[in-house]
């Protein structure tokens, strides 16, 4: 499926690489539903950005499934189609802010649950409550956020990070069984973006060393993200599932 016939579910698209990835799905033609959770007005910004004939702002706690099944019901009525392509982007409660995180003696192990259930349970749901209409159709898109910092954990936040290699694990498992329906399901993973509201607690001095070790010498923007998110969408990756790309200039090698 061309993704100008696609309807894209973005998780937490209202701010940061959410909102870029919706914005490049929207200059490929695609509908799109920007979710978002308590950023209205952000959200709204989005949809006008895009246009919106071609964009709807849908508020939805990705940890509550009954909310998930609306937004799909929602999106299927407003667009007169189902939702064929799935990014599970949703950040929830985090700041990237190495000085403040909390190390082993003061990490909570709640810490590790809200991370759990904005990773891994958030893309449960919407898988749940996308299922059905991708089986129907034959094609699906799944594509999970993750981070390079599984592989180089330069900044060891224990929550986050153990969250995002939860991520990964059920990203493959379920690659494994979707994909006979003909739905890919495949993980993106960024390193430390410039600058997001996420990483605005970093100090420069840190994206200074990130340049410097990375090969392209630049730091990965949202949009470098967003426009490999769009391979996996595009007929091109059609023969790809259950793989991990790491977007971050080289930095990390894997």
């Amino acid at each position: 499926m061309d993704i100008k016939e696609q309807v894209v579910l973005v998780t937490g698209a209202s701010r940061g690489l959410g909102a870029a990835i919706a914005k490049a799905f929207g200059r490929a033609g695609a509908k799109v539903v920007v979710n978002y959770y308590t950023n209205k007005e952000k959200a709204e910004e989005v949809v006008e950005q895009i246009g919106r004939d071609h964009a709807l702002a849908i508020k939805a706690d990705v940890r509550n499934q009954e909310e998930v099944n609306t937004m799909f019901i929602k999106a299927k009525k407003h667009f007169r189609k189902p939702i064929s392509t799935i990014v599970n982007n949703a950040l929830i409660d985090f700041t990237f802010s190495g000085e403040l995180r909390n190390e082993l003696d003061s990490i909570k192990w709640s810490e590790f649950e809200t991370q759990f259930e904005g990773s891994v349970k958030a893309a449960f749901h919407t898988m749940k409550a996308g299922r059905s209409d991708m089986v129907k159709q034959k094609f699906g898109r799944i594509i999970n956020i993750g981070t390079n910092l599984v592989q180089h954990p330069v900044v060891p936040y224990h929550d986050y990070n153990t969250g995002k290699a939860a991520l990964l694990g059920f990203t493959r498992s379920m690659a494994k069984e979707l994909g006979p329906d003909g739905i890919t399901v495949n993980m993106v993973s960024g390193g430390l973006l410039s600058k997001t509201d996420a990483s605005a607690e970093t100090p420069d001095a840190v994206f200074e060393l990130i340049k410097e070790g990375t090969p392209l010498q630049k730091v990965t923007t949202p949009e470098d993200v967003a426009d490999v998110i769009l391979f996996f969408a595009s007929p091109w990756s059609r023969a790809v599932t259950g793989q991990n790309l790491v977007v971050d200039g080289g930095y990390v090698m894997d």
